[in-house]
This record gives structure tokens, sequence and C-alpha cells, in this order.
């Protein structure tokens, strides 16, 4: 009786909690972080490279999921520079970078999209959906100079000494142009996440079978396929890719060591420009 019992109150939790899950708008957080954190734990990651790091969201998730290692953050957007450089002078293993990375180095307009986080080298395309029309449109346009990962990656390990990078890419259309801008050093990072469209969202953007492809051909195999956004139900426009290099090898065995208390020097931002 005892035994029907307590199955009987498992069962009414279980569910109980399940529908609190699905029910919640950003339950998607939920099954990113589990499998990030067990993606960074598994493969040593001691580095984060955060292209397109907007107000700094993808690295306070990082450190809610317990990653105490290097991040350097890349964003060009100067509205939002401030809050991003704000945070993470409390940080003593985040750096933020002021540029934007692209598959060479030129000067070229870049989008200051309403919403920040939509800013982007490509024009809004609104073929596929009118969604986002409202957020997603034109403010200004500004000019700067891009850098390349090929130009920055050796300076930076120089002065860190990582030796297993991370690669997450944000950049609103313009991931797989920033992952040819590493050029052979696109084999030094272990994995990466780069956000694949299902819709037209932006003008000239690959979309996720054609990302997926240039991916794989850089030597990475897919390991997951995350929703990166709530509230768009029943249409799914945008998932993250996460995927692994074939030339490096997992441990799961590992656990990230607690943060190092003696202060990691920072170096001007002007050395990697």
């Amino acid at each position: 009786m005892l035994r029907v019992f307590r199955r009987s109150v498992c069962n009414m939790l279980v569910s109980y909690f399940r529908r609190e899950i699905m029910e919640h708008e950003n339950a998607w957080e939920l099954v990113e972080g589990m499998f990030l954190q067990k993606f960074l734990r598994a493969f040593k990651i001691d580095c984060v490279f955060d292209v397109g790091a907007n107000l700094g969201e993808y690295a306070l998730r990082l450190r809610n999921l317990g990653f105490r290692d290097l991040i350097i953050s890349f964003e060009p957007n100067p509205d939002v520079l401030a809050a991003l450089t704000e945070l993470s002078n409390k940080d003593e293993k985040w750096i933020v970078i002021p540029t934007a990375l692209d598959a060479t180095i030129h000067e070229v307009e870049f989008n200051i999209m309403k919403r920040s986080a939509f800013s982007s080298f490509h024009e809004p395309d609104h073929s596929g959906t009118t969604r986002f029309s409202r957020l997603n449109v034109v403010n200004r346009k500004i000019k700067l100079t891009t850098q390349t990962l090929k130009a920055v990656f050796p300076s930076l390990q120089s002065t860190f000494s990582f030796s297993r990078p991370f690669l997450k890419v944000d950049t609103q259309g313009h991931d797989t142009e920033v992952i040819k801008g590493a050029g052979e050093l696109m084999r030094a990072f272990v994995g990466l996440q780069s956000e694949l469209s299902f819709f037209p969202l932006y003008k000239e953007a690959p979309l996720a079978a054609e990302a997926i492809e240039i991916y794989r051909r850089e030597g990475f195999r897919l390991s997951a396929l995350l929703p990166n956004t709530g509230g768009h139900f029943p249409d799914l426009y945008e998932v993250d890719c996460i995927m692994y290099n074939t030339r490096f090898k997992r441990s799961p065995s590992y656990r990230p060591a607690p943060l190092d208390t003696g202060r990691v020097r920072r170096p001007t931002i002007s050395r990697y420009l």
C-alpha cells in the first residue's frame, strides 16, 4: 500500500513539474543550459569566444551554468558597449573587444536595428514572416572596419594560453562568414554554437541546411539542435546548433575547476585590433 502511495505521489509531482516547465515561455533556456553545461564539461572547454555578445546575455548564462574560465566577447554595436563593458569589468575572466568579425578585414556598413539584438551586417528580410517587422528594422547605419578570427586568435591565445576554446556565434545572418574568416585556425576550436534560420530573416543570409554543410566541411559534427527562443508557437523560426570538432575527444569525467583567485591581466583592447 505504501509503495502504491509513493508511486502515486511521484507521478503527481512529475506531471506537475513537467507541465510547469512546458508552459513556461523560457523553458528553452533550461534545455539549452543543461546541454551546454554537459558539453563544456565533457570537452574540457577553457575559453569561450562570444561573437555577437549584445548585452552579455550569453556570458552571464555561462557563469550561471558554472563556467569559470575565460570569456572573450566581441560586439561592434556602440549602443550596447557601455553596458556590456560595465558588466565585464566586474568579472576578472571576461574581456570585451569592441569589433565585428567577418570573412575578411574591410570597411563596411553595419545596421543598428530598433532592437539591438537584431543588429546585423545584413538588411532585414520580412518575406518569410512579418513577426519581427516592428523590431528588426534599421534605425541607422554606421561604418566600421571588421577583423577576422584568423587575425585576432594568435595574440589572444598567446596572452591567455587557452588550449580548448569554444566558439559561439550569434551575428544575425552572418555566422558562416565569421567562421570563414578563421581559415585553417577553425580547427583549433573544440566546438561551436551557431544560430540556424528556417525562414529568411536577413537578406543574403544562408538558411539552416547550407550553414550546417559549411560547418561540416570544416570538420564539425552535429551534437544538438536546441530551441533558442520562446513564444513563437506553432512556428519554428530558428534553433541553435551545437557541434563538436572531430579532431578532439571528450572527457566524460571532467569537472570544471573553481575560479582562480589570481587576477587575470586585462590587456588593452587595441592590442587585438
